[in-house]
């Protein structure tokens, strides 16, 4: 034991502790070295298997929650929150979502994003502070994410969500962690010790980058945002997304170029409209409505007319 508080909550976490298998890490070669990573980046999604359950209460949480005008905001500080502010911003341009459907904040503002902002994680109520400058409310579910478990600054927006009835999952990469204890469902993938001791970047950030990409894809897979395994909300605003709608069109129809070209055109570029229009042998007005009906799940339109 030390006289330092937090020194020995350190000694305690695992993804704090030293990996006997890199203890010569500094003596190696390059590709040892690579070999070495490799490795345990293996283990990341072996880590993650036993979590599964509590990540699909999260993403029924979260699907819920966009069914009654809801949003998903993560929130956390330093890598964490950048990785929560990646998948959020990724949910934008992948399934045609508005900005404020998926939320990501960091410690620190904006800023903190490239580079580290002192004293920010500690801040409990600059959380309060960033959550209510979203309009955060009871219809809303946050996501609090930290690797070690006792980010104080999450903490507090757990702690914040409980108080204000909305819904909370916590998601971190150590068993029995205080945010775990502070929200509704805790989601822990205990990946070990780090290469380089320390470094939560590395397999912690990995396991929390893959849980995001689960929780985000999941919801949306379950709003009907996919047409068997194809992102049909996709929005052909540029010249690239463009040519990804025209061939999810081709693929979902196997219909021909010339014919996705035209249905696209007719669907104001929508791929999903376009689909329905083509497999339901409708034009964009009767398919339109045939979707609004449906709630969006083009799978159940088109099994409808079936």
């Amino acid at each position: 034991m030390t006289r330092n508080p937090l020194l020995n909550e350190l000694h305690s976490i695992l993804s704090e502790t030293r990996n006997s298998s890199t203890l010569d890490i500094d003596l190696l070669s390059t590709e040892a070295i690579l070999n070495l990573i490799n490795e345990e980046d293996q283990k990341v999604a072996l880590a993650i298997k036993p979590a599964l359950p509590f990540i699909a209460q999260a993403v029924d949480c979260i699907v819920e929650a966009f069914q009654n005008q809801g949003r998903l905001i993560y929130i956390g500080a330093g890598t964490s929150g950048r990785l929560g502010i990646l998948d959020a911003v990724e949910c934008i341009p992948t399934f045609s979502v508005s900005e404020d459907m998926v939320i990501g904040i960091i410690a620190g503002g904006e800023k903190a994003i490239k580079r580290a902002v002192e004293g920010a994680e500690d801040n409990q109520a600059a959380a309060i502070s960033d959550l209510n400058a979203v309009n955060f409310n009871a219809k809303d579910v946050v996501v609090g994410i930290a690797a070690s478990g006792r980010t104080p600054y999450v903490i507090s927006a757990l702690k914040y969500a409980k108080q204000i009835g909305a819904k909370s999952v916590s998601l971190s990469c150590n068993p029995n962690s205080a945010i775990g204890k502070a929200a509704d469902i805790e989601i822990c993938a205990a990946v070990g010790p780090e290469i380089l001791t320390g470094s939560t970047r590395m397999k912690s950030g990995t396991a929390q980058k893959l849980i995001l990409n689960m929780l985000s894809t999941a919801s949306m897979i379950r709003i009907g945002k996919t047409y068997q395994n194809l992102m049909v909300d996709v929005s052909a605003s540029n010249e690239k997304l463009y040519a990804r709608a025209l061939l999810i069109v081709m693929q979902a129809t196997d219909c021909s170029e010339e014919t996705a070209t035209l249905a696209l055109k007719e669907a104001g570029n929508e791929a999903k409209l376009a689909i329905l229009m083509i497999l339901t042998q409708s034009d964009a007005a009767q398919a339109t409505q045939l979707l609004q009906q449906h709630h969006g799940f083009l799978r159940k339109a088109v099994q409808s007319k079936g």
